[in-house]
């Protein structure tokens, strides 16, 4: 065991007390109701940052959630590493689907399970708890700058306009995020690219109050009817999106990224078991992992309207809602697929109906140079706590500021992630490996370490 490892087994307990207060604050951005749970777990970040060694940190307004800024300034000269994370997490439910409270963490089996055990609040706090190692063995060399938001889950809409108004302080070489995930526990990996986002509500309006479905099926459209033929349209049978327009600065992957690709370990038979499905699909001519990570996909994430309770009740309904997204990758505008998506379905509604699309929230997507020194530095920073070193991959998943810190602040983001898809995030039962935790706090220091 070397001296991290050591300091990490010593210090434990209380890393987990720490953690876990974090946790018990249900900071869910989503629901108005949790505002002062917002506020309260900005204040605790305050605290766990002023603890760990951080010379300011403010609860700064914002337009939305509070920002927490921290700094640690060892050397004007030297260079400074903006440190990223969220505090905001999802909404627990369905509630009854969890082993154990969402809120009250618990250790069985090696892991933490709670809501923001990993995403983010247990990824963070590897960058903190590894920063505060740095400076109590004086091997901290760069300056250090924290700003954690939260609004992550709903697309951090306040997130720009704040780090515009205070682009000076947020000044940095690099930034860098644990908000991403690796292959697998024994198979380290360094998020390379994420893709973006465009997000919409749907609201399709046929008569005026629901109607009984004896006198008036077969004669009114059914919003509902309407509402899934539409987006039936979206996709064809190659798997291709259908909106004009929508392919037009879609990257197409060199093939020696593509080989890349390929030669990533993974089995399709335990991939569709672990998700319980008996195929998979996409779009015609790229592999699986090719369809989840470098190319743009559409999904209804919510449909709902008429009558859903228990029993039957044969109803007409007078509304349909739907909550739909995409997918981008790098050079996909996601202002522009919002409109040219909006477009569409307009066009293709009938005259039986009326129909509303609402731009909800997006983000474009990102690629980070593997030639990149911070980058090289968490390829050292894995390999040393990891025993291998990590493979370079795109995700599927999007984180919008990134995009939105390169474009505003003119900085790259190294993505130096620790979650599994094992984790559940976002899921019942989330939880986080203590084992990839402390290899992660062991990673972020010799992250630091080879940084200079």
């Amino acid at each position: 065991m070397n001296k991290i490892q050591t300091y990490i087994t010593e210090n434990e307990s209380k890393m987990m007390e720490d953690l876990f207060s974090l946790i018990s604050i249900p900071s869910i951005s989503a629901k108005p109701e949790h505002k002062n749970d917002m506020i309260a777990c900005a204040q605790r970040w305050k605290e766990l940052l002023l603890e760990a060694g951080a010379d300011l940190v403010d609860v700064m307004p914002s337009a939305g959630n509070p920002i927490v800024y921290g700094e640690k300034i060892v050397d004007p000269n030297a260079k400074t590493i903006l440190v990223y994370a969220h505090y905001d997490v999802m909404p627990a439910e369905p509630l009854e689907l969890w082993k154990s409270k969402p809120f009250e963490a618990e250790i069985r089996d090696g892991h933490i399970w709670a809501r923001g055990a990993d995403d983010d609040k247990g990824q963070a706090f590897i960058q903190v708890k590894a920063f505060e190692y740095l400076l109590k063995n004086n091997l901290l060399k760069n300056n250090v700058k924290f700003i954690f938001e939260g609004e992550e889950e709903i697309g951090s809409p306040s997130l720009e306009e704040f780090c515009i108004k205070h682009k000076e302080l947020l000044k940095a070489d690099v930034i860098l995020v644990s908000d991403t995930s690796m292959l697998g526990a024994d198979l380290p990996s360094l998020t390379t690219g994420l893709r973006g986002l465009a997000y919409w509500q749907i609201e399709v309006t046929g008569p005026n109050r629901d109607l009984h479905s004896g006198h008036f099926g077969g004669a009114v459209a059914n919003p509902i009817n309407v509402l899934c033929g539409m987006i039936d349209k979206v996709i064809d049978a190659d798997g291709r999106i259908t909106v004009p327009g929508f392919y037009d600065y879609v990257e197409e992957v060199s093939q020696a990224e593509r080989d890349m690709i390929a030669s990533i370990p993974f089995d399709e038979k335990k991939y569709k078991e672990a998700i319980g499905v008996k195929e998979l699909a996409g779009e015609k001519g790229y592999s699986t992992l090719e369809r989840n990570s470098c190319r743009p996909s559409f999904d209804v994430c919510g449909i709902w309207g008429g009558y859903t309770g228990e029993g039957s009740k044969t109803v007409l309904p007078s509304k349909a809602f739907a909550k739909v997204s995409c997918r981008l990758v790098p050079h996909q505008d996601h202002n522009k697929i919002s409109k040219l998506f909006a477009n569409y379905i307009m066009s293709i509604a009938p005259d039986t109906v009326t129909v509303e699309v609402k731009p909800m929230h997006g983000g474009d997507g990102y690629v980070c140079p593997i030639t990149l020194p911070a980058y090289k530095a968490a390829e050292k920073g894995f390999e040393i706590a990891f025993g291998k070193k990590p493979l370079a991959v795109r995700r599927g998943g999007s984180i919008p500021i990134i995009s939105t810190f390169e474009k505003v602040l003119g900085i790259k983001t190294v993505l130096m992630g620790f979650g599994l898809e094992s984790d559940a995030i976002h899921s019942p039962n989330e939880n986080f490996s203590l084992d990839i935790f402390r290899k992660g706090i062991e990673a972020v220091v010799e992250f630091h370490v080879a940084y200079l």
